[in-house]
């Protein structure tokens, strides 16, 4: 591996239950067009999350549920359980699976972490999303269709590229995540126009290259 080289994830596992049952659908607050529900887990969690908002764009569909897991896809719970967990909504099956595969698609071939070392060790995700669909629209609190910036990191270099990313750019944080997060890593998302965006995760993935490079300089 070298510095730049995709880290790819993996989806684990994947369910889809095509009518469900009453007590379940509760516990998710579904509406009473949402019989369906599809779900899966991943070794990567800011990846799948990027996925399941692209499937809110490619399916009838809605994230109902995301969560990533303590500690990481290392320290897992089992051998399917990985970093995350996501379920999404809808009428019915065909549109569940439409949106479990467009996920897929992304999780695999799509949206990646990137290595900042020459081993993979250290990681991060620099990513634009050109328009956002209806999970991380309501995750960032902005319209749907923005652009964003979705910058994470391990903490000290996840705040140093932020601050980076903000003076690079027209941007503004429509969600800040304060070190440790659930897998002790940090970041955010940075909102303004498509270039903007893309300039906040150039300026970002600079700034941790530059911490990766010379971890104690001052």
């Amino acid at each position: 591996m070298a510095v730049l080289d995709d880290i790819k994830a993996s989806v684990l596992a994947t369910r889809v239950i095509a009518a469900v049952d009453p007590a379940m659908a509760e516990q998710f607050k579904l509406t009473k067009n949402q019989r369906c529900i599809g779900m899966l887990t991943a070794d990567c969690d800011d990846v799948t999350y990027v996925a399941l908002d692209e499937a809110t764009k490619a399916a009838d569909v809605e994230v109902v549920y995301g969560r990533s897991f303590y500690a990481g896809a290392a320290h897992a719970s089992g051998p399917l359980s990985g970093e995350v967990i996501g379920v999404l909504a809808g009428p019915g099956p065909a549109d569940v699976r439409a949106g479990l595969q467009r996920a897929r698609e992304v999780i695999e071939h799509e949206a990646c972490f990137k290595a900042a070392n020459a081993d993979g060790s250290l990681a991060f995700f620099a990513h634009l999303v050109s328009a956002t669909g209806g999970y991380l629209s309501k995750e960032g609190n902005v319209p749907r269709g923005q652009a964003l910036a979705y910058l994470i990191a391990p903490p000290l270099e996840a705040m140093f590229g932020m601050d980076a990313a903000l003076k690079a750019a027209n941007v503004e944080i429509a969600a800040f995540f304060a070190p440790p997060s659930e897998t002790n890593f940090g970041g955010g998302y940075l909102t303004g126009s498509q270039a903007a965006c893309k300039a906040a995760c150039d300026a970002f993935q600079q700034a941790v290259l530059d911490v990766a490079a010379q971890p104690l300089d001052i």
